[in-house]
C-alpha cells in the first residue's frame, strides 16, 4: 500500500469525514541516524512516527531511545474532516539539534473509503521514493469510518444520555448546575424564561455567589486564573469599596484555618526586579498578587506555560512559555451539606477574578464610573481615561457545579498544582511545602468524597448529568500515566514524548457531528482547520471544529434541510487592534471564515440551490455592540489611530 516515489500527482483528492482507527505497531531494519554514533558506543537512531493527513499532524508516537527495531504499539482513534490524496506516516529520528526524516510510509485515501482494515508491512521509502534501507519496514493497521455511519450524525444524541465518550472524565450523574450570565445581573433586567413543569429560570448573581461560596468554606479555597486582581470587588452593593475584596477575603480566610491556594498564569512579559515591577504586555497583574501575598498564609505560585520534553529546541521552549497561556478560570470550595458535612463544589467558565471582567447585561460605557467600576477601569483597546471613559464592556459566561463532577475539577486543579510545585522546586532534595498545601480530601472525614456526592435521582427535575472537558498537556500536570498502553486507556492523545487531553476539542466535534437544526457558538477567537485553507494553510491551526461546521450544513444543503450556525466572536480580541498579533489573528480568523463560505457555497452548487440560497442562510456571524450617553463632554482622546475615533460622548462599542 506504500507509495513509490514521493509524488502523488496521480492520486485523486479525497474527503475523509469520519473517524481513522489506526495502529502503529513497529519498525524494523531502521537506518543508523544518529549524528554523535562515531564517539558514542551503542548509539543509534531515536526513532518515532508522526501520522498526517493534508499536512496536518494528527498523531505522534513515543520517541524510543537507541533502536533499530522499536516497537510502539500505540493506538489512535481520531477524527477527521480533510481533502487529501494519502494518510502519511513518517518516521523521524529524535535530536535535540532537531528531528530529522527516515522515511515514511503512505496510504491513498481512495483505499480507505472502502471501509476495508488495511494492515501489514510497508516498505519506508526516502524521498526519492526508494526504501531509506534494505528490509526497513513499518507495521501498521488503519480503518476509516465516515460520518454517515455514525448514528449521532443521522440522529443527533437522543434521549439516552451517554456523555461523550474517548475523553479523561467520564459522564457524572446527579448533580445540579448553575448557570450564570456576566458576572452579575440586577433583577428583573433579562427576559423571563420559562421552563418545563411550570418553573421559571432563576438569573443567578455569579460573583456575589462565588464571594459567599469563599465566605462559607471552612477547609479549602483553590483558585485558578490567566489572570486573578486582589483589589477586585466581587460584590457591589450599596457603593461600598470593602464590600467583597477579594484579596482582604482571601487573606481573611486563611488566617481563620482555610487553606487558600492560588494557581496563576505567569506572563513572562511582566516582572519584578529589586522592587520595580513592569505589568507585562498583557497587563495580567501576575507580579502585583505574588507581592500582595507575599509573607500571608495564603499560597500562590505564579505558573508559566512550559515546553517540555517534547519541545527539544530552546527556541521552541521560550515560544511556548511566551505567546501561550494558562486559561482555565476555576474556584473550588468545600460548602456544607447538613449536620457538619461538607462537600466540594466548583465554579467554572469564561470570568476571570480580575479588573475589567465585572459587568452586567447592560454592559454601561460611562454611567457606572464612578459607581459599579469605581477603581475598575479597564480598557486596552483605545486612548481612553479613568476619568472620562468610555469602559471595555465584558460579556461572558460562567457555571457552578455541585455534584459528582466538582470532584474532577478538583483533581484538575490538584495535577496543576504538583506540577507547578515539582517547578518550582526542582532543585530542592525535599519534599517542597507547595506540595503539601494541597489538602487530602479522603482523610478529612466530614469532607464527602466523590462516591457519596451524587445526591439527586434521575428524575429530579433539576437533576443534571456533567462532563469536565479540558485542553492541556503533561508538561502543566502531573499524574498521567508513563507509558503509552496507560495513556491510551486514560483516552490521552501522545505528542513526541507529551501526553495531551484534547477533550474540548473530542465534544466540540461530537457536539458539531450531532447537531440536527443548529449550532450556536460565542468564544473570544474563532480561527481553525488551517489545512483547508486555500493559503497560509501551513499556520498550524488545525482544529476541526470551523470545517465540521461547514461540512454539517453542507450535508444539510445536500438533504435540503434547514439549517443554521450562529457564532459569536469580538469585533477583535482584547487589545491594541492595529498591533502585529492582533492583525494576524484576524487575519486567520478571515481565513476560517472565508474557507468555511466557499465550502457551503460549493455545496449550494453541486445541489443546485445556489440561485435560491446563499452562504449566509447557513452561517453568519455576530459581533456583540453596546450604546451609552456620557453626561460630560469628552475632551482626552488620541486620534493615532482609527479604532480611537469610536470614543466620543455618545459612544457606541463593539466587542
Amino acid at each position: 500500500m506504500s507509495m513509490e516515489g514521493s509524488s502523488n500527482a496521480s492520486l485523486r483528492v479525497v474527503l475523509l469525514h469520519g473517524n481513522l482507527d489506526i495502529w502503529v505497531k513497529e519498525a524494523k531494519n531502521l537506518p543508523n541516524m544518529d549524528r554523535f554514533r562515531r564517539y558514542k558506543k551503542n548509539s543509534t537512531s531515536d526513532p518515532y512516527v508522526t501520522v498526517s493527513i493534508a499536512d496536518a499532524k494528527i498523531g505522534t508516537t513515543f520517541v524510543i531511545d537507541n533502536d533499530e527495531n522499536p516497537v510502539w504499539m500505540q493506538h489512535f482513534y481520531v477524527p477527521v474532516a480533510h481533502h487529501a490524496t494519502v494518510v502519511k506516516f513518517v518516521l523521524k529520528d529524535s535530536d535535540r539539534f532537531g528531528s530529522r526524516s527516515i522515511g515514511d510510509v503512505r496510504i491513498p485515501t481512495e483505499e480507505l473509503c472502502s471501509g476495508n482494515r488495511i494492515e501489514g508491512l510497508f516498505p519506508i521509502l526516502n524521498t526519492s521514493g526508494k526504501p531509506c534501507k534494505k528490509g526497513a519496514v513499518l507495521s501498521l493497521a488503519i480503518q476509516y469510518t465516515p460520518v454517515e455511519m455514525m448514528k449521532i450524525y443521522q440522529m443527533g444524541v437522543g434521549n439516552e444520555c451517554e456523555g461523550v465518550p474517548g475523553t479523561y472524565f467520564p459522564l457524572r450523574k446527579g448533580g445540579r448546575v448553575t448557570l450564570y450570565q456576566d458576572a452579575h445581573v440586577e433583577d428583573g433586567t433579562l427576559p423571563r424564561v420559562d421552563l418545563d413543569g411550570g418553573m421559571q429560570y432563576i438569573h443567578g448573581k455569579c460573583w456575589e455567589d462565588m464571594a459567599d461560596a469563599i465566605r462559607q468554606a471552612k477547609n479549602l479555597i483553590y483558585i485558578t486564573g490567566w489572570s486573578v486582581y486582589h483589589p477586585v470587588r466581587l460584590v457591589r452593593r450599596n457603593n461600598d469599596p470593602t464590600d467583597g475584596v477579594l484579596g482582604d477575603l482571601l487573606k481573611e480566610r486563611s488566617q481563620e484555618g482555610v487553606r487558600v491556594l492560588l494557581l496563576v498564569w505567569d506572563d513572562r512579559t511582566s516582572s519584578n526586579f529589586m522592587g520595580h515591577r513592569t505589568c507585562g504586555l498583557m497587563e495580567t497583574s501576575d507580579e502585583e498578587i505574588r507581592h500582595f501575598f507575599k509573607n500571608s498564609s495564603v499560597q500562590v505560585i505564579i505558573c508559566p506555560r512550559s515546553g517540555g520534553k517534547g519541545h527539544h529546541s530552546f527556541v521552541k521552549k521560550t515560544e511556548v512559555g511566551t505567546i501561550y497561556t494558562h486559561h482555565q478560570k476555576t474556584l473550588i470550595v468545600d460548602a456544607e451539606v447538613a449536620q457538619g458535612r461538607r462537600k466540594i463544589i466548583a465554579f467554572v467558565g469564561g470570568l476571570d477574578m480580575c479588573k475589567g471582567r465585572f459587568d452586567t447585561p447592560n454592559h454601561p460605557l460611562f454611567r457606572t464610573l464612578k459607581t459599579l467600576h469605581k477603581d475598575d477601569f479597564h480598557n486596552p483597546n483605545f486612548a481612553t481615561s479613568v476619568d472620562d471613559g468610555p469602559r471595555q464592556p465584558w460579556h461572558d459566561l460562567h457555571s457552578k457545579i455541585d455534584g459528582p463532577a466538582a470532584y474532577d475539577v478538583l483533581a484538575n486543579f490538584g495535577q496543576r498544582w504538583l506540577k507547578a510545585s515539582e517547578k518550582r522546586h526542582r532543585i530542592s532534595i525535599h519534599r517542597s511545602s507547595s506540595e503539601d498545601a494541597l489538602l487530602e480530601i479522603d482523610r478529612i472525614p466530614n469532607i464527602m468524597g466523590l462516591s457519596e456526592a451524587s445526591s439527586v435521582s434521575d428524575n429530579d427535575p433539576e437533576s443534571w448529568h456533567v462532563q469536565v472537558f479540558r485542553s492541556l498537556d503533561s508538561t502543566s500536570v502531573k499524574e498521567f500515566p508513563k507509558n503509552s498502553k496507560e495513556a491510551s486507556g486514560e483516552n490521552l492523545q501522545c505528542g513526541k514524548n507529551i501526553l495531551v487531553d484534547m477533550s474540548i476539542h473530542t465534544a466540540y466535534v461530537k457536539a458539531i457531528r450531532s447537531a440536527q437544526h443548529f449550532i450556536y457558538i460565542e468564544n473570544q477567537y474563532f480561527l481553525g482547520s488551517s489545512f483547508n485553507w486555500d493559503s497560509h494553510n501551513d499556520v498550524g491551526a488545525n482544529n476541526l471544529i470551523p470545517m465540521e461546521i461547514a461540512l454539517k450544513i453542507a450535508s444539510k444543503i445536500r438533504a435540503r434541510e434547514k439549517f443554521a450556525a450562529y457564532i459569536v466572536i469580538p469585533m477583535w480580541p482584547e487589545g491594541d487592534p492595529t498591533s502585529m498579533f492582533m492583525q494576524s489573528i484576524l487575519y486567520w480568523q478571515y481565513k476560517t471564515m472565508q474557507m468555511m463560505y466557499q465550502t457551503i457555497y460549493k455545496a449550494l452548487v453541486e445541489a443546485e440551490l445556489d440561485g435560491q440560497y446563499e452562504p449566509q442562510d447557513y452561517l453568519n456571524f455576530f459581533c456583540l455592540g453596546t450604546r451609552d450617553a456620557s453626561d460630560e463632554t469628552v475632551s482626552k482622546y488620541s486620534s493615532r489611530n482609527q479604532p480611537k475615533k469610536i470614543a466620543k460622548p455618545n459612544a457606541a462599542q463593539v466587542w
